[in-house]
Order: C-alpha cells, then sequence, then structure tokens
C-alpha cells in the first residue's frame, strides 16, 4: 500500500517506528508527505508530516537531532497529504548539500517555501514563478551536488524550474515535460526525468526523450549511479499481476539503449505473490556506499537487492517491522485462531500462528475467494467454526462475501449477491449460522437465511451509511437469542426480534453520533453497550429500551468486551477514549465501567487514527486495536 503513514528506520534487519508517539489527536501526522537527510550530518532528518490537506488539519514539518529518537515541531503549518494523488512522486523537502542551514519545501497548495537557519524560521519564496496543478503543487526539488546554487524544482502539471542562485530566482527550463514524477542528476549535472509520457534527460540546454522503445505506460521511479553517471534505473508505474512481470529498466549508456531486468525474488513474507515485486514503484535508490546495492519501494513494501549488475538481481523484501496496514475489522472468536483481521487492498488475515509471525497465506489463500478489502466478520456464538465475512474489489466494483466451517481456515463466496452494492457490516444469528444480516453502503440492509445463496430486504431500517471508507460498527446479533439483531443510527437503537426480518426502534433518547459502535456480551441476552465518542459510553440490560450512561467516561473512541478474568462471570471491558481524572489512554474496567484500570503505554499512543478495537474471548488481557495505517497493535495488562 503506497500510503506513507509513519516514517520508520531500518535498522539490524527490522524497521522501528519513530513518530509512534503522536496520539490521537495528532493522527495526521502519520501521513508521509515527505523526508530529508541533512547531507553533511547523519544524525539530522526532517519530515513532512500530514495525511490529508483539508479534512485532518494542517500538517508541518518536524526536525530530528538524533536520527529520529525525538523530534521538534518547526514553525511552518501547512495543508499536505501524505495519503492524497501523486503521493508517490517527490522529494518535496531537501537540504542543501552546501549549506544544512538552508531548506527548501515545495507544498501542494501553498507555493514554495524556504528556510535559512535549518529550519528555525520559513520564509514563501514569492519570486517562485511556477504554477503547478492544484492539490499537487511542487511535487519535487532537486540540488546538484556538484555545482553550489544550482536547484531545480517540479512545478507539477506545469514543468521543470531551475535557479542557478540557492533559489533567489527561478527560470522554467524550456521544453520541460509537464507531468514530472521523479528527478534525478548524475555527478556530471545531467538531468533525467521521469513523467507521464516517458522518460527525459536534459543536458547542454537541450532535452532528449530517452523513454525505453518497449515500453508502454509511464515511469515513475527513477535513480542514476552515484559512482556511474552513465547507469540510470528506472521502473515501471504500472500495477500488474503477471508472475514473471519485471518493470525495472536498467541504462549503462544514459539512456541511449535500456534493458528489461529479470530477477529472482525471495520474499520475507510467506503470503507475499511474486505479482506485487514492483507494482506501482514509487522510488528505487542507489545505495551511495555500497556498489550495486539498490533499494526500491513500491505500493505494498520495500525490496532490496545487492548486486543490480547481476545478470538476474536477487531482490529480497525486508518488512520486519514495516506496517502500513489499513484495518477494517477484527474478530476474536472463542475458539480456534486468536484473531482475524480483515484489511484494505491485502484482503485480511486468519492469525492461527503467534500474533507477532507473518500469518501464512491470506484470507484468500488455499483455494478461497480472495477480495481487495474485507470489511467485516461475524461468528455464530453457538458455533464459532461457522464464520462470515464481506468485502470485495474497489479496482473493479464487485463485491460480496463469504462463509467458512472451519473457524476462518477456508471460505466459500456467497452463490449470490446484489450487483454494485458494497457490503459493509455483518452480524450472524447466535444460534443459526445460515441465518445473518448485512448493512450496505448508501442502500437498504439485507438478510439471508441460507448462507448467502438468496437475500431479502430487511424493513424498517433507514439506509446504510457511504461506504466503503466507514468505520462506525453499528450491527451486532444478540449473543444468545438467535432471532435478536440490534442497530444504531441517529440518536436511535433498533432492534429486530424476528430474525432480522423487521427492525423497530426501542430508544431514541440516545445522542447523535456519527462515530458510534454498538455490541453485545457473551453469554447474555438483552444486554447491549454503545459508544458514542464525546458522548460517552452506554449500557443496555432490557435489549435496548433504556440506555445508562457510563459515569466516569468522558469519551469513548473504542471499546471491546473480552474474556472474563478467572473467577469472575463479567467480562473484561476495554476503552480507548477519557476517563474522568484518568485523561485519555486505554483502560481497562472489571465491573462494568464503575471502576477502571490504566493499561496504555505513552511510547506508543497508536494513534494513527484508531478504528477498530477488539479483545480476545480466549485469554482475558487481551486486546486488539486495528489503526487506519499502522497495522494492528495487540497487547496486556
Amino acid at each position: 500500500m503506497n500510503v506513507g503513514f509513519a516514517f520508520p528506520l531500518r535498522l539490524i534487519g527490522k524497521w522501528i517506528p519513530l513518530t509512534d508517539h503522536f496520539g490521537l489527536q495528532q493522527s495526521n501526522y502519520y501521513g508521509g508527505e515527505a523526508l530529508a537527510l541533512d547531507p553533511n550530518n547523519p544524525n539530522i532528518v526532517y519530515i513532512a508530516a500530514g495525511k490529508y490537506l483539508e479534512k485532518a488539519g494542517l500538517g508541518t514539518i518536524f526536525k530530528s537531532c538524533d536520527r529520529g529518537k525525538t523530534w521538534t515541531k518547526l514553525k511552518i503549518d501547512l495543508p499536505m497529504g501524505g495519503n492524497e494523488t501523486q503521493r508517490w512522486v517527490g522529494e518535496r523537502l531537501v537540504v542543501d548539500p552546501f549549506n544544512s542551514k538552508v531548506i527548501f519545501f515545495g507544498s501542494r497548495m501553498n507555493g514554495l517555501w524556504k528556510s535559512l537557519d535549518a529550519g528555525k524560521t520559513w520564509v514563501k519564496v514569492t519570486s517562485f514563478p511556477g504554477k503547478p496543478q492544484v492539490n499537487i503543487g511542487i511535487a519535487g526539488i532537486l540540488f546538484n551536488k556538484k555545482v553550489s546554487g544550482v536547484v531545480y524544482a517540479n512545478a507539477y502539471g506545469d514543468g521543470v524550474y531551475e535557479s542557478t542562485d540557492a533559489g533567489v530566482t527561478w527560470s522554467k527550463i524550456a521544453g520541460s515535460p509537464k507531468g514530472v514524477n521523479r528527478m534525478a542528476i548524475a555527478s556530471t549535472g545531467v538531468l533525467y526525468v521521469t513523467h507521464t509520457l516517458g522518460v527525459s534527460k536534459y543536458a547542454n540546454g537541450v532535452w532528449s526523450n530517452i523513454t525505453p522503445t518497449n515500453a508502454k505506460t509511464q515511469f515513475d521511479a527513477l535513480a542514476v549511479d552515484p559512482l556511474n553517471p552513465n547507469h540510470v534505473l528506472t521502473v515501471y508505474d504500472q500495477y500488474n499481476r503477471k508472475e514473471d512481470y519485471c518493470r525495472v529498466f536498467q541504462s549503462t549508456n544514459g539512456g541511449a539503449t535500456w534493458q528489461q531486468e529479470r530477477h529472482t525474488l525471495k520474499p520475507q513474507v510467506p503470503w507475499w505473490p511474486n505479482w506485487y515485486f514492483g507494482s506501482a514503484t514509487s522510488a528505487i535508490e542507489f545505495d551511495p556506499k555500497i556498489p550495486g546495492r539498490v533499494w526500491l519501494t513500491d505500493w505494498f513494501g520495500t525490496w532490496q537487492t545487492d548486486n543490480i549488475n547481476k545478470q538476474q538481481p536477487v531482490w529480497l523484501n525486508y518488512e520486519k517491522g514495516h506496517e502500513e496496514l489499513v484495518s477494517f475489522s477484527l474478530v476474536s472468536p472463542p475458539s480456534g485462531s486468536l484473531l482475524l483481521s480483515g484489511v484494505a487492498d491485502v484482503d485480511g488475515f486468519n492469525h492461527n500462528k503467534e500474533l507477532d509471525t507473518y500469518p501464512s497465506f491470506q484470507l484468500g489463500g488455499l483455494n478461497s475467494p480472495r477480495f481487495q478489502d474485507t470489511y467485516s466478520f461475524a461468528y455464530s456464538e453457538s458455533n464459532p467454526s461457522r464464520m462470515v465475512r464481506v468485502g470485495g474489489n474497489r479496482w473493479n466494483n464487485t463485491y460480496t462475501g463469504a462463509t467458512s466451517t472451519d473457524g476462518g481456515q477456508t471460505w466459500t463466496k456467497f452463490l449470490s449477491f446484489k450487483q454494485n452494492t458494497i457490503p459493509l457490516r455483518v452480524a450472524m444469528s447466535a444460534t443459526n449460522p445460515n441465518l445473518f444480516v448485512v448493512i450496505t453502503s448508501e442502500g437498504q440492509p439485507i438478510r439471508t437465511t441460507d448462507g448467502g445463496a438468496s437475500w431479502s430486504t430487511v424493513s424498517g431500517l433507514p439506509s446504510g451509511p457511504k461506504g466503503p471508507w466507514y468505520w462506525g460498527q453499528p450491527l451486532a446479533a444478540d449473543k444468545v437469542d438467535g432471532s435478536t439483531f440490534y442497530y444504531y443510527t441517529d440518536g436511535k437503537v433498533y432492534r429486530s426480534i424476528d430474525r432480522g426480518v423487521s427492525f423497530r426502534i426501542v430508544n431514541s433518547e440516545l445522542p447523535n453520533e456519527g462515530w458510534s459502535m454498538l455490541k453485545t456480551v457473551p453469554a447474555t441476552s438483552n444486554e447491549v453497550w454503545v459508544s458514542l465518542n464525546w458522548q460517552g459510553l452506554y449500557r443496555s440490560t432490557d435489549g435496548g429500551v433504556k440506555f445508562a450512561k457510563i459515569a466516569k467516561v468522558e469519551r469513548a473512541y473504542l471499546f471491546a468486551i473480552g474474556k472474563p478474568p478467572m473467577g469472575s462471570k463479567i467480562g473484561a471491558l476495554y476503552l480507548y477514549g477519557k476517563v474522568a481524572g484518568r485523561g485519555e489512554g486505554i483502560f481497562l474496567s472489571l465491573d462494568h465501567g464503575e471502576t477502571w484500570t490504566s493499561i496504555g503505554d505513552h511510547t506508543q499512543a497508536i494513534g494513527d487514527d484508531p478504528n477498530v478495537m477488539e479483545a480476545s474471548r480466549q485469554q482475558f488481557g487481551l486486546v486488539f486495536i486495528g489503526t487506519n495505517g499502522r497495522g494492528i497493535y495487540y497487547g496486556t495488562p
């Protein structure tokens, strides 16, 4: 997934996250807009952090003088979009190799910015005349490392600009491509660019088209060997599933001719298919110290080869600790696997091994149907090996679901499902695994009584929320009564007591809150809990007719109910939120919310828009939190 959600450092075979200390209120800073190293001091690194341009607040730039152990926020706040369009182009943030006090940042919406004091203060470069495409902006800045003062700026959609006085004045290079993705400069001063129409180079005042003749798509990633100015690498900007497809092109004569590289792959992750390699590659780089070593990062992960010059280079992917998964759903059944996860882009996983071990395969492995996304799981309380999941493929707008009879090890696709309908959440009857209810994106909820072979419309419920990027959990089945289901929306709780055929409002007195979760309690009929973010946490013991607010909970962002401690029948209640007198964090209650114990870790704030919380039904104290780009955390108090 080509989203720069965190800034990890690779050390001794694994990636170490550098920004996991950002809390929930700083979730926007998990978006990686740009990264820059001081070429004169290996301890100094800068990051431009901001995930979205509008809905999450302004981004900013941070500086570290100890290789990312600690960070200082700089005085520059601008809209940034680490997960916005053209997020794979770059680099926007650079340090002058001749003067480390000079830093440039190319913003998406607010022009070119410059610091003359190593980031302490910033000013807008009003002399920059470029008119880049809105919301992409100045997508890349590049210094000539051999000639002081020469710097290039990519005004995306407009062209490449050059300055010969360290950015005081600028002029557009005549004939430069408009949709430039990446720029690289050779030690001889030759400028190479990839763009929407191919590959070009600029030498002696002239642009030349050097696009590989046997390529039929645009290129993105680009690199020039620091030890050989004629050795150039570029990569197809294409997402392709052919197993033997190689996207890396290599030239040893400055782009006059190209060779399409073949390769051998040795992925670290057991379920990683070969076609992941090079899919929508963002960047490729030569190691400046080790001849022949090259790094590549693509839509799914990071690869390295120790000898790009071999006839068939061996690429290994280094993924330990590098986590970008976006979680839609988690489920922890009372038997079988400790956890199943539904995620974006790579379907989901049955975590049937140790939790810190790579799963053997995706949910869609072992001849099971594979989805791009899995949005929701459910199991039958009386027979937890019977499961259902719903999901589909955004890339071709096909959605469906699947059932399992072996605890999620293998899956069988629904025999039918309505076309162009996104199934957002599913709830399965506690006593009849062939009966489940599904809410759909902006459509009427539906139900099946034959395990997905046929469907009928549910009555009494409003249309579902807009998906697929929806994080609420409004639907649940009673954990004892197989005929009862519950649903929350717009301050109202709906209940069905006729196997999901019809719902009616049983409570309309709760606050109206879009960020909401509704859950039922194992081994207890008619007990319903609803969390409403800053509106609090609520409990009902009469099937949703009346709710009592949990007094000490000031914010219920996420919650979960897990296995009771030994000697108790009260489920362990976990909260990601705020408790009166205790502040914000992660908490545990063993008495229905009367008292709370903090179980969080301030060094791991789990702040990248956490969107789902689940507690183990098999192990007391084990709780999971899924995030919007930092994968799944688990812990025990």
